[in-house]
């Protein structure tokens, strides 16, 4: 789910080959996200939910969803006549349709503005991306004499030890009529004659899997709509979860034998709960995991016996998260049982893995987030954010000791290399940050140190700047803001300042590498990330102190940091801009209402910024689920009352806002569009109503202060996705928004391939 073209992109396609443990993507409550870019890479697609793209899945508190998870289906009012009933439906769909039309209208009208900067920015942003990251290699994932790896859209296999070259394509998405679908996940029968293919759309939210029998001759075996996530028990039998109108609850086998058949082997009932299937590291066990954003419950197949009856690890407890791996006759399991409430790994005996056995291996420290965990034979490997700053620790079940590494300095990432042999001496990893393209290193068991790989051949950036702060919230909380900037910059307070927020979920920041967030430091902007609560970058609590009824600390959480970023020098209000995505849109769009005068530009990709109809709309698919975050407003009035103090579209009022660009898509399942469409209307109306009543005499040579009018302005784009671009058209959006930047602070935005001055 990164959007890069590094290893990172890969590794989660192929970790089915590697049967490797990724928390962060297969456990569901470690994600991260990226806010405001997009851009995915040319020769392979984002794979399953890592890092920050996303499928849909269910997550706990620490991690939750990637990005905003509601359908975008027509809301008719009610009415008890059914002719009634239907008028307002019709009534309601030519309502949207005008406003879908009116506002494409108008991009129509204005795009013109953009089109040239736009090109320079695509250009500048592809010789960046072709310098950094276009040549990476990809990965490659050995089992025994095999080596597999995936380029555009095909899976080849190459010899371990063929200096020839030999490659024989195994898939081709083109070739088998799939060629509007990427890869989006791999898995691969222990004996290697089945290959699981999961295949996606960028204008869908389903996937499909394609079962290949491999051989001289690779044959498509079987394709199975509707699919989640996948799994081979054994040789022949295949676990995976149907996914429908964003629900995972029922999961399957299929047999590959002689005598091929398919049957149900669990049912979720809760509709909060959503599903889907892991396989443990030494492949011993397959976990059916069901989870919610506060609850999990995990079954186990044995996979040597895959026909046998799932047994429950724990039954659910509500509050409790847990997730599982084995190891020697052992759970390992990953929980937020007992206090704190904070991850801590424990274990069990399989044979009795209730709650009441599970005995502590190790616990984390308060306000720290766990980030990934990776379980080898005889260690376990936990990559950790600690106040900005990554840890690895390793945790010895030989000698029962645990060994801290601080990592450099300037990297906010990591990237967790697959590791197909739990046996293996080495892990591998890569350190990124926003402006630092990836960087691998190992750790090696036997000599327990860490070891920095042979310098690659794209220069690491080093006239980059990373300062990590810490603001005063409005109740004396200590909020983190990591901030980059040009070590050559001078008047700092006269420099561009993007501001990044999104706070929700538990999920905290991709601070992987973009190219456009290193273009705009080598053209002197400051670049920062304002870690609210509501994210989780300090480990549980922090979430949990900025949802439901808290959800107003990540909103004072931001304009702390604004305020302070002002204050130290970094950039000042009429050259900021703020940029969020999806659920990030409450406390951006919230900001704008109560504060605007802290911002001059915004911009919002695929925002929420209509909380309360959204919440208020049961036949939604995930308003139940999402009640977990942001409260229930039809069963508690004070609840109704309190989204209503914060959200953006119930408070806008007639007053001088900022600048607005927005990105949303006919084809966003999660965010109705219906709403932004609301929210660009009344926005744009409050403020023409504004200019209108300050507006002062224009003379022919300048604008008399008071009479500056913003761009309110909506992009809707027909391909695409709430998660899934192409790179065409990912590019042409980052391209777009900071196209628009440049226009708004264009007193001190001077981009290198801009030909005029600043005024």
């Amino acid at each position: 789910m990164k959007v890069r073209t590094s290893y990172a992109e890969l590794r989660n396609l192929l970790q089915g080959l590697s049967f490797c443990v990724k928390y962060c993507c297969k456990r569901n409550h470690l994600q991260t996200i990226h806010l405001y870019s997009k851009i995915r890479p040319k020769k392979s697609h984002i794979l399953d939910c890592s890092g920050n793209t996303c499928t849909h899945r269910t997550v706990p508190p620490g991690s939750i969803l990637l990005w905003r998870f509601f359908s975008c289906k027509q809301e008719g009012t009610k009415i008890p006549s059914k002719r009634k009933q239907n008028t307002a439906i019709t009534t309601s769909e030519l309502l949207y349709k005008n406003l879908l039309k009116s506002e494409q209208e108008n991009w129509n009208d204005i795009s013109a503005r953009y089109k040239d900067m736009t090109e320079r920015i695509k250009e500048k942003l592809e010789e960046l991306h072709n310098k950094y990251m276009f040549n990476s290699e990809s990965p490659r994932i050995r089992f025994g004499e095999n080596v597999y790896f995936e380029e555009n859209g095909c899976i080849f296999l190459s010899k371990a030890h063929d200096d020839e070259g030999n490659i024989d394509i195994l898939f081709s998405t083109e070739d088998l009529g799939f060629s509007d679908a990427f890869i989006q996940r791999i898995r691969i029968s222990p004996d290697q004659r089945y290959m699981a293919i999961g295949l996606k759309s960028e204008n869908s939210e389903e996937a499909i899997c394609v079962i290949m029998k491999l051989g001289h001759f690779p044959v498509m075996e079987k394709v199975i709509p509707s699919v989640f996530s996948f799994e081979w028990a054994t040789n022949d039998v295949l676990y995976y979860t149907s996914q429908k109108n964003l629900k995972c609850q029922n999961v399957f086998m299929t047999t590959f034998t002689n005598q091929k058949h398919t049957k149900l082997v669990y049912t979720e009932q809760d509709a909060r709960f959503f599903v889907d299937i892991y396989c443990t590291k030494d492949r011993r066990f397959l976990t059916i995991n069901s989870n919610s954003k506060t609850t999990s419950e995990v079954w186990l197949v044995d996979c040597r016996q895959p026909f046998k009856l799932p047994a429950l690890v724990q039954a659910r407890t509500k509050g409790v998260i847990y997730h599982v791996e084995h190891r020697n006759d052992e759970l390992y399991i990953l929980t937020t049982y007992g206090e704190p409430a904070e991850y801590k790994l424990m274990k069990a005996p399989v044979a009795s893995s209730g709650m009441e056995n599970w005995q502590l291996v190790y616990a984390l420290e308060k306000k720290t987030k766990l980030v990934d965990l990776e379980m080898f034979s005889d260690h376990c490997v936990m990559f950790l954010k600690i106040a900005g700053h990554l840890y690895l620790n390793v945790v010895s079940f030989v000698s029962h000791s645990v060994q801290s590494i601080k990592l450099p300095t300037w990297a906010c990432e990591f990237e967790l290399e697959s590791h197909p042999e739990h046996t293996t001496s080495t892990c591998y990893f890569q350190l990124t940050s926003p402006v630092h393209p990836p960087k691998r290193f190992a750790y090696s068991f036997k000599g327990n140190n860490l070891i920095e790989q042979a310098v690659q051949e794209v220069p690491i950036i080093t006239n980059c700047h990373t300062t990590r702060l810490l603001a005063k919230s409005k109740d004396e909380t200590s909020v983190p803001i990591t901030v980059f900037h040009n070590m050559n910059s001078k008047e700092l307070h006269r420099k561009p300042l993007l501001v990044h927020v999104y706070g929700a979920y538990g999920i905290d920041f991709n601070m992987g590498f973009k190219e456009e967030k290193l273009m705009l430091i080598e053209e002197g902007w400051v670049l920062a990330y304002c870690h609210v609560r509501g994210g989780g970058e300090l480990g549980l609590s922090w979430h949990k102190d900025g949802c439901q009824r808290n959800k107003l600390k990540g909103l004072h959480d931001l304009k702390a940091c604004i305020m302070l970023l002002h204050e130290l020098g970094f950039s000042q209000p009429k050259y900021t801009a703020l940029a969020a995505a999806s659920a990030g849109g409450v406390l951006a769009g919230a900001l704008c209402n109560t504060d605007p005068e802290l911002i001059r530009a915004m911009v919002l990709q695929a925002p929420f910024v209509d909380v309360l109809n959204t919440m208020m709309k049961t036949h939604l698919p995930l308003t139940i689920e999402e009640q977990e975050e942001w409260g229930n407003p039809l069963a508690d009035e004070k609840c109704m009352k309190y989204i209503k103090s914060y959200c953006p579209y119930q408070n806008i009022k007639t007053q001088c806002y900022p600048s607005v660009f927005i990105t949303a898509y006919e084809n966003d399942q999660r965010i109705p569009l219906t709403g932004v469409l609301r929210y660009v209307q009344k926005l744009r109306k409050a403020a023409l109503d504004h200019a209108s009543r300050t507006s002062k005499k224009v003379t022919a040579s300048f604008i008399v202060p008071g009479n500056w009018s913003p761009n309110i302005i909506l992009d809707i784009r027909a391909n695409g996705s709430h998660c899934d671009s192409s790179w065409e058209d990912s590019l042409q959006e980052v391209a777009r928004h900071l196209a628009f930047l440049n226009k708004e602070l264009e007193e001190v935005c001077h981009f290198q391939h801009h030909s005029k001055s600043c005024k």
